[in-house]
C-alpha cells in the first residue's frame, strides 16, 4: 500500500519531480510514482485516485505545468490532503502553473509548494509531516533529519569562518 501517491502530468516532469521520491525513501514512506494528466487522461486520474484511496493512501502529491489542473482535479475528488508542485516551463516560466495550483475555490484546498525540485522535496517533507501527526516513529525520523541538516549548516559556517579568518 502506498501512503503517498505522486502523480505528474507528463513524463517530461520526471527530473523535476523525482527528488520527492528521494525524500520519501529516506524516511521509509511507501509511495506510488506515476504519470496521469487531468486533461489528456481524466479517467486514468480518477481510477488511480479511487484505487489508491481505497488501498489506504493518505496524501496525494500532484505536479503539473502549464494549466496545472492535476492537483485541483484530485482535490475535487478526495478529502485527503493534496499537495501541488507547480512545474516551470512554457511562455510564463511556470507562473501559470503556480497560479493554477494555488488559486483553488473554498473547500477544495491544495497545499502549494515551490516549483520544480525544491518544491518536490518540500512536498515530500510536508506529506511526511502530515503522516507523522499519527506516527511518532516517523516524527522522530523527521526530527533526526532536521538535526542533520542543522549540523550541516553549522559545519559549513565553521568552515567559511575559518577560511576567512573570522
Amino acid at each position: 500500500m502506498a501512503q503517498v501517491v505522486i502523480m505528474m502530468g507528463s513524463k517530461s516532469d520526471e527530473e523535476k519531480v523525482s527528488p520527492c521520491v528521494d525524500v520519501l525513501r529516506s524516511l521509509g514512506i511507501s509511495y506510488l510514482f506515476t504519470v496521469s494528466s487531468a486533461h489528456r487522461t481524466p479517467e486514468r486520474t480518477e481510477k488511480i485516485l479511487r484505487e489508491q484511496e481505497a488501498a489506504g493512501a493518505r496524501v496525494f502529491i500532484c505536479a503539473a505545468g502549464m494549466a496545472a489542473h492535476l492537483a485541483g482535479a484530485v482535490a475535487a475528488r478526495t478529502t485527503r490532503p493534496v499537495i501541488g508542485i507547480p512545474v516551470s516551463g512554457g511562455l510564463m516560466g511556470g507562473m501559470d502553473a503556480m497560479l493554477a495550483t494555488v488559486q483553488m475555490p473554498p473547500g477544495f484546498p491544495v497545499a502549494t509548494v515551490a516549483m520544480d525540485k525544491a518544491g518536490a522535496r518540500n512536498a515530500a517533507w510536508l506529506a511526511a509531516q502530515i503522516l507523522a501527526v499519527a506516527d511518532p516513529a516517523l516524527d522522530e525520523k523527521i526530527r533526526a533529519a532536521r538535526a542533520r541538516m542543522q549540523a550541516g549548516v553549522e559545519e559549513a559556517a565553521a568552515e567559511i569562518e575559518a577560511r576567512y579568518g573570522c
